[in-house]
C-alpha cells in the first residue's frame, strides 16, 4: 500500500479470535546457540515478557520451536515443530502455524506472527494488523518502526498456507519479504519513542541494552496512534 493513513487504537473485540505464534525455532548463532528467547533481562525471560505482551491481545498463543517442547512445560502454551525440514526461517514457523490452525477445524482464518525475540513488541499489534489489512483491502500486514519493516511481525491467511508450502519446499524460498511481495500488503507503523517496541536481541550487546530499556518498558506503546502505508 502506498497510501498513508493515521488510524485509532482499536480494541482486539473488534476482530475475528486471532492465534498468535510466538516463532522461537530459530538457532541464535550469533548470541552462542541455544534457546535466546529464555535469556533473561530485567529479571524475567524474554519468552515471559512476549507472553505478557501478546496474551491479552489474541484469541490464543502457540509457541513455534524445534527440539524437546518439555522445555517450555513452564509456560504452558501448545509447542508446533517446523514442518519443513532444516530449520528453513521464519516462514516455516509461520507455516506450521498455518497448519496448526487449519487441523483445529474451528473456523479460524487469521494467525498472528511475532518474533520471540523482541521484549517490548507492542501491546495493540493484534488489532491494528487486522485494521490495516481490512481498512486497505490488503491479504496480509506487517509491522514497521522506524522507517524499516518487520515482517516476521504480520497477520497471515490461513488460506495461504498451500501457496507457502510450496513456494518453501518447491521453491527455497527463505526470506519472509520476498514472500509478502506477492500479495496486497498493508504495513503499519509503530512509533521509536520512547524506544522501538520492535527491538530485538541478536548479540550479548543487544541483551545489556535491553536491560537498559527494560527500565522504560512500562511507558512504551501509549495509544497515540500509527501510521499504516
Amino acid at each position: 500500500m502506498t497510501s498513508s493513513t493515521r488510524i485509532d487504537a482499536a480494541s482486539p473485540a473488534d476482530f475475528p479470535p486471532t492465534p498468535t505464534v510466538i516463532l522461537a525455532g530459530g538457532l541464535a548463532r550469533r548470541i552462542g546457540g541455544g534457546d535466546k528467547p529464555m535469556r533473561r533481562i530485567g529479571g524475567q525471560t524474554i519468552l515471559a515478557r512476549v507472553i505478557a505482551r501478546l496474551s491479552p491481545q489474541c484469541g490464543q498463543l502457540i509457541l513455534n520451536a524445534n527440539g524437546d517442547p518439555a522445555r517450555f512445560a513452564a509456560f504452558g502454551l501448545p509447542v508446533i515443530a517446523d514442518t519443513v525440514a532444516d530449520f528453513p526461517g521464519p516462514l516455516a514457523g509461520i507455516l506450521a502455524a498455518l497448519d496448526w490452525a487449519a487441523e483445529q477445524r474451528s473456523g479460524i482464518q487469521w494467525i498472528v506472527s511475532a518474533p520471540g525475540d523482541c521484549p517490548f513488541l507492542p501491546r495493540d499489534l493484534v488489532a491494528r494488523l487486522h485494521r490495516a489489512r481490512s481498512e486497505n483491502d490488503a491479504q496480509l500486514a506487517v509491522a514497521a518502526s522506524g522507517g524499516r519493516a518487520h515482517p516476521v511481525a504480520g497477520l497471515w491467511s490461513v488460506t495461504l498456507r498451500d501457496e507457502l508450502r510450496q513456494a518453501l519446499t518447491s521453491e527455497g524460498l527463505r526470506k519472509v519479504d520476498s514472500w509478502t511481495a506477492r500479495y496486497r500488503l498493508a504495513t503499519v507503523s509503530w512509533p521509536t519513542d520512547p524506544f522501538d517496541p520492535f527491538f530485538n536481541i541478536n548479540t550479548a550487546g543487544d541483551l545489556s541494552e535491553a536491560e537498559r530499556l527494560a527500565a522504560l518498558d512500562g511507558d512504551a506503546d501509549r495509544p497515540a496512534g500509527c501510521i499504516v502505508s
